[in-house]
């Protein structure tokens, strides 16, 4: 299995969207991270759907490691 690139060492705030659906960069290879722009094709990697659950900034994980994807949970300061 490829390994994923760590496309940043710092959470990533954006603008969601209530209902909104979402596809999170899984592969670090996206030119729109934290989004996915299908830079994973011809990898093991899927991007992660996810709907916002409110409308409102929210901090996405750009360092791909972690344990709450999209969602940044501060895996970021160990590595």
């Amino acid at each position: 299995m490829d390994k994923s690139l760590i496309a940043k060492k710092t959470p990533i705030l954006v603008d969601l969207k209530e209902n909104e659906t979402y596809l999170w960069c899984s592969c670090g290879k996206s030119s729109n991270i934290p989004f996915c722009n299908g830079a994973h094709i011809g990898t093991d990697f899927v991007p992660l759907s996810f709907v916002a659950k409110k409308t409102g900034k929210a901090k996405l994980c750009a360092c791909n490691h972690t344990k709450t994807p999209p969602y940044c949970d501060g895996s970021h300061l160990k590595l």
